[in-house]
């Protein structure tokens, strides 16, 4: 039996990016290190290590999956972890809400919420940018067959709805209730949040005529007072956040669920429908964001779904993605044990990304041609400048 996964952010520093080639340091020599990548069959060794249960390489498909991560969304104006004007990189206190702590703690749903209610209308006025539509064309020119999704945007399935995406980590256009496990639509919440908290929806309007939510500068948004992470917190320094109420789960509050000791369950609220603790609720009715929160286990469903979506391909191509927490590391993990040619576009250093291409540099393979014949390419350029145009060169090369 596997080992559930659990996304665990790694914030330990990352080194250096290589290059390979050496002329993907360029932007034609990253297009046309990446061109290749795409077009061509790997010709690697046999996989170095024998994963169970996986396609041999006669039968897999010679496409590419894609891993996606929180880089890809930056040029559509959302603050991701590790870029230049990343969280952890501005904001070096900067801690989210762990699985554990908003699941056990009111105070801790409390101020979530407050800083969702408050960076919600930044991610959800946000649109997919030319990376995403770059991805839907590689999936209509049949280069891409999969993508594997770090991020919780749901810009995936706004750009390419027929490109089959995993979303590894969720997605915040809906919640999850605990209880009953239903959904609820994320705009409908956020109209429930502003009529039980008044005063912070006049507080919201104040921001939105600073400007602080209308930029898309995260150094001008903290400027102006606000502070935004990745997956739609927004901080602001001083709030009192413990003055904040959410709702219940509106499934529970009509038919209270039948517990685990075959109880009825009960949902205590308060006269507008806050969500109130008691000792008589048990925790239900707490709606939770439908995402993997850091600490918390990946679905085995959802675990199954992205390691098919890696042994159905011959090559994995990663954008926009440190690999800083291990359920997308090991996804790549998996595919070089498998032999898969492995292809990195990601601005910055990538977490133990030695461990893909150590092979290639202990060989001494400096002239580009080595890493061409293996299927490996490592490139440090803006995805939403260098994918569109990888998308063009192909085109050419088909006299489309």
């Amino acid at each position: 039996m596997s080992k559930p996964l659990m996304r665990i952010p790694y914030t330990g520093p990352l080194p250096p990016p290589l290059i390979i080639p050496p002329s993907a340091a360029t932007r034609q020599g990253a297009i046309a290190a990446l061109t290749h990548f795409l077009t061509s069959s790997v010709s690697s060794s046999a996989p170095i290590h024998h994963v169970s249960n996986t396609p041999s390489k006669t039968t897999r498909s010679d496409k590419t999956v894609l891993l996606t991560g929180a880089g890809i969304s930056v040029a559509s104006g959302l603050a991701d972890y590790r870029g230049q004007n990343g969280t952890y990189t501005q904001n070096k206190s900067y801690r989210p809400v762990y699985y554990h702590e908003f699941v056990a703690s009111h105070e801790s749903r409390k101020r979530y919420w407050a800083r969702s209610f408050l960076g919600w209308r930044g991610l959800h006025r946000s649109k997919p940018n030319a990376t995403h539509y770059a991805i839907r064309d590689l999936g209509q020119l049949g280069f891409v067959n999969n993508v594997v999704t770090q991020n919780v945007d749901s810009f995936h399935s706004l750009a390419h709805p027929k490109l089959p995406t995993v979303e590894l980590h969720g997605f915040l256009r809906a919640l999850v209730c605990l209880s009953c496990r239903k959904l609820m639509d994320r705009d409908a919440f956020q109209a429930r949040l502003a009529e039980l908290n008044p005063a912070w929806a006049t507080f919201l309007q104040e921001l939105l005529q600073s400007g602080a939510l209308d930029t898309e500068n995260p150094v001008e948004r903290r400027r102006l007072g606000l502070r935004t992470n990745p997956d739609g917190d927004a901080d602001v320094p001083g709030a009192p956040y413990t003055t904040f109420r959410y709702p219940a789960c509106p499934s529970c509050l009509q038919r209270p669920p039948i517990l685990s000791d075959g109880s009825k369950g009960h949902v205590e609220v308060d006269k507008d429908g806050g969500w109130s603790p008691s000792n008589s609720t048990n925790g239900v009715g707490i709606l939770k964001p439908n995402v993997i929160m850091f600490g918390e286990s990946i679905p085995a469903s959802v675990k199954a779904e992205a390691e098919a979506a890696i042994d159905g391909a011959s090559k994995i191509l990663i954008l926009g993605s440190s690999l800083a927490t291990y359920s997308a590391w090991r996804l790549v993990k998996r595919a070089h044990e498998q032999g898969m040619g492995i292809g990195i576009l990601n601005m910055g250093g990538v977490r133990k990304e030695e461990a893909f291409f150590g092979d290639y540099q202990n060989h001494g393979g400096d002239d580009g041609l080595s890493a061409l014949r293996r299927g490996i390419v490592r490139a440090s350029l803006p995805c939403e400048e260098i994918l569109p145009a990888v998308v063009e060169q192909l085109r050419q090369e088909r006299g489309q």
